[in-house]
């Protein structure tokens, strides 16, 4: 049965899972680190979104959840033909290294599939031997599911698109399969659903893996709000405008926002995420003491650069190994006399094979020498998607070698200047070889991480004093400038692979360079590799999502949202939604009332083009105004002209415009200025540095008020737009540096206005003059969205201190932002429709007010 709290997610593939609908076997019991027994979990309980489940651990574990579990599993027969499963670590595997960079007292427990087909019958039995002798919890996927979401979501869809080849499936006509998309939403369910029951929410931390499980943050995070949970994607993330082609693009990135950490291998991976937060959402990163975070309502998610590394002991331990160094004096005496030039790649599209074949060849022939003494092998690891682009690169390669081969080839001499080997290899057979290679050559058009310059630098390091041939410490790495370890690697030769030339001069200058170069060229790789091995890298992502978690369980948390919208609302205790019932009541008692408010983003949606009130918007304000208890101003950065056109009908209405340096006190017609005789010169030097960027920004405009200069971006390009506006930040600050004014930023615009003229002055003066009046607030609603209506909040808060607004129980006073964000205010409301449902709220209840007046006195005259 498919988890009713999961209906709504799955509902959004638009598919009936067959797969999900086979019958229900038991489920391993949730794993515990003391003595005891727990009950199995029903998947169909009611869990509810904003509630979390009881601990029952105090010690922190941590819950590693990848697509493959660090397992090899071997089926074997015995003596009377009766087979059975044996299991061990792999030692390749980087997840199974993860715990090294961890506490030692801190439990490890991994949550993925098999490389192997388990029976049906046997899945139970195998998944308790595993979580007893490994703490690995295996998840059994159908084999229909397992194929489309494998073969066919991961890698039809997004492994070419996460390496820049837009997602297109042949076998549709180049349309987007969605059968693949809801088989990746059905295994990812199967993944989140061997979480939840080995998980402890409040004590445990999760961290997930690559993108075949991309969606998985949403299925955990709709069960555990206060989840610690970091994900770590090891391939590359593409440009914004590669990633947004894809149909299914917003489903994927709201679901990795639900996570804490997200982490990526270089900048450039995380620019491009950012770009795509940017461009989509709406949502911009800050950078705060060295660490990037983004705001999504209400919480702070870390973005983490940090590229993995190998395992140095397993790797020492390979070079130890007596058949590697066996292996090593064969191939020395095979190649003796040739310069081995080495290529480690995986049989893909994207490892750019071909090219360095082609670019070796070029070598050859533009340095004839080297005929008869240069060899390149290419080691072929075997493929690990399949398809008629991996059938086609392979031909590509074998007839390219052959015609290579034949051409510079030297008939008699048994040499080839390149060497394919295809068949699988351990990775003690491929120390040997980078052993004895001069230059290790990476030409992959685009690519994660990719270890092997790192192996490379290791073997090619040796163990000290094991033997004469680990002797020579020097190396030289060719590297594609499109690979994740380029930039950790600032020796090596870094070339464009698709320009055949320069790659083939790269390999030359790596084989023709001087011994010396070479081995200071090799210390310093050295030195990175073994200092930024795989538990440095583990051990500081750990500590970011320790200190980026560190606040989840003092914040209210709650979830909103449908289907992959689904997000987790966390708020400061003190920062609470504004309700009805606690502002009407206030309301009600009061006897001198203050309403301030913002017209743009407050009363009018910030999306309208016609940004005339509504006569909805007017007949709210009438009623609000014509209360003789109220004292209502709009406070707004608008032109005083616009706001008294607009607000003509209500003539008891207070309009502070231009941030306040007009104010029009209600029931009269003249303006009152701020600043009397201010010198407005500065225009003149501000106005030409705005006309620069304006005409080098396309959608952008300046708009010319009485007191003030503003540039608005918000029709620009988000990215170019939003760097514009920093730049032009920094040039008006410089150019008027001498004059009386602020140059301040907001919401897609840059203002530059004059000194001593904000929001907040304008409530002095309101709340002062009632004060003065004996008409001391005693009720006060100020609703802002914008950063210019916090210096109102701050304000609210001083006057309170100094005793010219009485907050009466302290339930009295309402300053309010628009919608759930960092804010001085007390209260928040989610958008302008809410905040004129709480206006016309209180605008009604000064209209009863009046007919009870008008009633007593009716009551009176008749009596």
């Amino acid at each position: 049965m498919i988890s009713k709290s999961y209906a709504n997610l799955l509902d959004l593939a638009n598919g009936n899972f067959p797969a999900m609908e086979e019958p229900r076997r038991k489920m391993i019991s949730r794993t515990m680190t003391v003595p005891g027994v727990l009950t199995e979990l029903d998947d169909d309980q009611a869990r509810s979104v904003s509630s979390d489940a009881p601990s029952t651990v105090m010690a922190d574990r941590l819950i590693v959840v990848a697509n493959q579990l660090p397992i090899k599993a071997t089926r074997k027969i015995d003596d009377n033909g009766e087979s059975s499963w044996s299991f061990t670590w792999d030692e390749n595997s980087l997840y199974k290294h993860i715990k090294d960079g961890l506490p030692d007292e801190m439990e490890v427990i991994y949550v993925g599939s098999l490389r192997a087909d388990i029976d049906l019958n046997e899945q139970d039995d195998v998944s308790q031997i595993l979580l007893e002798r490994f703490k690995c919890v295996p998840a059994f996927l159908p084999p229909d599911v397992l194929d489309k979401y494998y073969h066919g979501f991961c890698k039809q869809h997004l492994w070419p698109l996460f390496h820049y080849r837009l997602p297109f499936s042949a076998s549709h006509g180049g349309r987007f399969d969605r059968s693949l998309w809801e088989a990746y939403v059905a295994a990812n369910k199967i993944f989140s659903q061997k979480v939840i029951e080995v998980i402890n929410p409040d004590d445990d931390y999760v961290w997930i893996h690559d993108y075949h499980l991309m969606v998985l943050p949403s299925f955990l995070r709709r069960h555990f709000n206060r989840l610690r949970m970091g994900f770590f994607l090891h391939s590359p993330f593409p440009s914004s405008e590669i990633y947004r082609t894809l149909p299914v693009r917003e489903e994927i990135i709201k679901s990795l926002l639900n996570a804490d950490l997200l982490g990526f291998h270089t900048f450039d991976y995380a620019r491009h995420f950012l770009s795509c937060c940017s461009r989509m959402l709406g949502l911009e990163y800050q950078s705060k003491r060295g660490y990037i975070g983004l705001e999504y309502y209400g919480r702070t998610i870390g973005i983490k650069i940090m590229p993995s590394g190998i395992h140095m002991g397993q790797m020492e331990s390979i070079l130890r190994q007596p058949e590697k160094q066996t292996r090593v004096h064969e191939l020395q005496q095979q190649f003796q006399g040739k310069t081995i030039l080495l290529g480690v790649d995986d049989l893909d599209t994207f490892k750019g094979v071909n090219l360095k074949v082609l670019a070796m060849e070029q070598m050859l022939k533009s340095h004839r020498s080297w005929i008869g003494r240069a060899i390149l092998i290419q080691i072929l690891n075997p493929a690990r998607g399949k398809g008629r682009h991996v059938e086609e690169i392979e031909a590509e390669i074998r007839t390219s070698t052959e015609r290579i081969n034949q051409e510079l080839g030297i008939p008699g001499s048994n040499y080839n200047p390149i060497i394919l080997i295809d068949t699988p290899l351990s990775l003690t057979e491929k120390a040997a070889y980078y052993t004895i290679s001069e230059a290790a050559i990476v030409t992959a058009i685009r690519d994660g991480m990719n270890l092997t310059p790192y192996e490379y630098i290791v073997c090619r390091q040796g163990i000290s004093g094991s033997d004469s041939s680990n002797s020579p410490q020097k190396s030289m790495l060719v590297v594609s400038e499109f690979v994740g370890c380029s930039p950790s690697l600032s020796g090596a030769i870094r070339v464009n692979p698709w320009n055949v030339d320069a790659t083939s001069e790269a390999m030359y200058e790596a084989i023709s360079t001087s011994d010396l170069e070479k081995q200071m060229r090799h210390e310093k790789h050295y030195k990175y590799v073994s200092s930024h091995e795989v538990s440095y890298w583990s051990r500081s992502f750990f500590q970011d999502l320790e200190r980026t978690c560190v606040e989840h369980f003092r914040r209210r948390c709650w979830g909103i949202g449908l289907s992959f919208g689904f997000r987790v609302v966390a708020l400061d205790p003190m920062f609470r939604k504004l309700t009805s019932g606690a502002i009407v009541a206030a309301y009600e008692h009061a006897q001198n009332r203050a309403i301030l408010l913002d017209y743009d983003g407050t009363v009018m949606p910030q999306s309208s083009i016609d940004k005339r009130p509504s006569h909805e918007v007017i007949s709210i304000f009438k009623k609000l105004c014509n209360d003789p208890k109220n004292t209502v101003f709009v406070v707004s950065g608008r032109g005083r002209e616009d706001l008294a056109k607009w607000f003509a009908p209500c003539e008891k209405l207070g309009i502070a415009a231009e941030h306040g340096y007009f104010i029009r006190w209600p029931g009269e017609k003249e303006w009152e200025t701020c600043a009397q005789g201010m010198n407005f010169g500065w225009m003149q030097m501000a106005e030409p540095v705005m006309r620069l960027y304006t005409d080098a920004t396309d959608g952008s405009y300046i708009e010319r008020k009485e007191s003030a200069l503003v540039w608005h971006h918000q029709d620009a390009d988000p990215g170019f737009g939003s760097a514009q506006a920093k730049e032009m930040l920094d040039h008006l600050e410089s150019v008027l540096a001498n004059e009386p004014v602020v140059v301040k930023s907001g919401q897609y615009i840059v203002e530059v206005k004059p000194q001593g003229v904000t929001k907040g002055l304008v409530a002095e003066k309101i709340f002062s003059s009632m004060f003065k009046k004996e008409r001391r607030a005693d009720f006060v609603l100020c609703v802002g969205d914008d950063r210019s209506d916090e210096d109102m909040f701050v304000m609210i808060g001083d006057a309170i201190k100094g005793g010219v607004i009485l907050n009466v129980n302290n339930r009295s006073v309402f300053a309010c932002t628009v919608g759930q964000k960092p804010s001085r205010a007390e209260y928040y409301l989610d958008d302008t429709v809410e905040v004129m449902n709480m206006i016309e709220n209180l605008g009604d209840v000064s209209v009863s007010e009046d007919e009870e007046e008008e009633s007593e006195e009716d009551d009176g005259s008749e009596s």
